[in-house]
């Protein structure tokens, strides 16, 4: 199984890159997951900003990927539902699951229009170096689940 995950922007925070690699290092045997950061563009100007972040994002996606975009007005699932979608992609489909968690600004419309799946973890707004951290951990809960492991409650 590979996941892959696209970020906008570098953590800075040590405490979330610790978590983030705890994280990491709990999915590796579950999956190969590979974390693509994309340089965050700070310009006044945020629509351009966005611009070009989705090229380098849509540069980063294949063409056979099954791209999930993190959004607010996205799908809403819990655990298990989130766990049985990422198990029943991979018992059924054999394309890559390219997750992509956007800049402070959101995401472009162009990469929105590549999305094959909207997920919404919540209506509250995250930061998103935070958001990275906290997606890691449902993507380890629902390994967890698949696997019949005992960290989900």
């Amino acid at each position: 199984m590979d996941i892959n995950v696209i970020v906008v922007g570098k953590i800075k925070e040590n405490y979330l890159l610790e978590g983030i690699e705890e994280y990491k290092k709990r999915i590796k045997p579950f999956c190969n997951l590979q974390i693509i950061e994309i340089k965050e563009i700070t310009t006044a100007d945020s629509h351009k900003n966005l611009k070009e972040e989705a090229k380098a994002i849509l540069n980063n996606i294949k063409k056979e990927d099954y791209v999930i975009t993190l959004e607010i007005l996205g799908n809403s699932l819990d655990s298990v539902e989130l766990a049985k979608f990422i198990q029943n992609h991979y018992l059924y489909s054999s394309r890559v699951l390219t997750f992509v968690i956007g800049s402070s600004d959101g995401l472009d419309e162009e990469v929105k229009k590549r999305s094959d799946y909207q997920l919404s973890f919540s209506k509250l707004t995250f930061p998103h170096q935070l958001m990275r951290m906290l997606f890691l951990e449902q993507i380890y809960r629902s390994l967890t689940i698949i696997n019949n492991q005992k960290y989900h409650k």
